[in-house]
């Protein structure tokens, strides 16, 4: 209390400036028009502009749950639209239900940890076994493709990259439908892979987009990417084709993995065909 006192008396004349100043213009506000539309004018730019701060400091703080319902609602669309692109059918009279005509179910995860710098990249996800992850599932971004599941624990999971030596995608061209093997190659470019397996005589045109073929992992038309680079020969009568990845991975923040529900009824009839063989 004595410091108080002493700052009141040390400053006293500051103090009364204040007190006066502020009077004064009470006065003046209160008494004249113009003078105080003026005022009002003055302080609801300022408090509008400071509700503006505020907002844009919640929304900043918000954005990481904004993008995780986000990306649970672009896994609904996807569903969505593979119901509406079904076609209706009538087969032996059995009407099909159009619930029973979803194929890929997408579970959404965040990426917890992730590489792109080594010769064999890792993504690590929060979701695991007890979410419905299996080990071979397809991981696909917003943007493209980002991987294969490879391990997996109770509440986690670990995803071979397609920034990884041995990962290989089936990919088609968008305007020849001839597909391959996508790699990542040897340039270690985290935005470059290359189209293997195309024969020399198909015409590939710079630019041209390519998609998921459908004969892996993944659903048919996921975008990969596009070509930057063609005619490079890959012996055999084939091409390689350098591929700008679609996928950003260097700020991959929510995936999607595929949950294909056929895939082990494909893979129990292809094994009868290999045990035929």
């Amino acid at each position: 209390m004595k410091n108080l006192w002493l700052i009141l008396t040390k400053y006293n004349a500051f103090f009364f400036f204040v007190v006066f100043f502020v009077f004064a213009y009470y006065l003046v506000v209160q008494n004249n028009t113009f003078q105080r539309a003026s005022a009002v004018n003055s302080s609801n730019e300022l408090v509008g502009a400071a509700y503006a701060k505020i907002n844009g400091w919640k929304s900043y703080l918000h954005l990481s749950e904004d993008n995780a319902l986000l990306a649970e609602e672009n896994a609904r669309l996807k569903e969505q639209l593979q119901r509406l692109m079904a076609p209706d059918s009538l087969e032996q009279g059995t009407v099909v239900d159009s619930s029973e005509k979803v194929q890929y179910h997408y579970i959404v995860a965040k990426v917890t940890n992730n590489s792109i710098h080594q010769k064999n990249n890792y993504i690590t996800l929060d979701k695991g076994r007890i979410h419905g992850i299996k080990k071979g599932m397809g991981v696909i971004s917003a943007s493209g493709i980002v991987g294969i599941v490879l391990n997996v624990s109770d509440h986690f999971s670990t995803v071979q990259s397609l920034l990884h030596s041995e990962t290989r995608v089936s990919a088609a061209l968008e305007d020849s439908k001839a597909f391959g093997s996508l790699t990542w190659g040897d340039s270690y470019d985290a935005q470059v892979g290359t189209l293997k397996d195309i024969p020399n005589h198909v015409k590939v045109r710079k630019g041209e987009a390519v998609f998921t073929s459908g004969f892996s992992l993944f659903p048919p038309g996921i975008p990969i990417g596009r070509v930057i680079q063609t005619g490079v020969s890959g012996g055999d009568s084939f091409l390689d084709i350098k591929i700008e990845l679609s996928t950003q991975f260097h700020n991959l923040q929510h995936v999607y993995v595929v949950d294909d529900i056929l895939a082990a009824e494909r893979t129990e009839l292809e094994s009868q065909n290999e045990n035929n063989g």
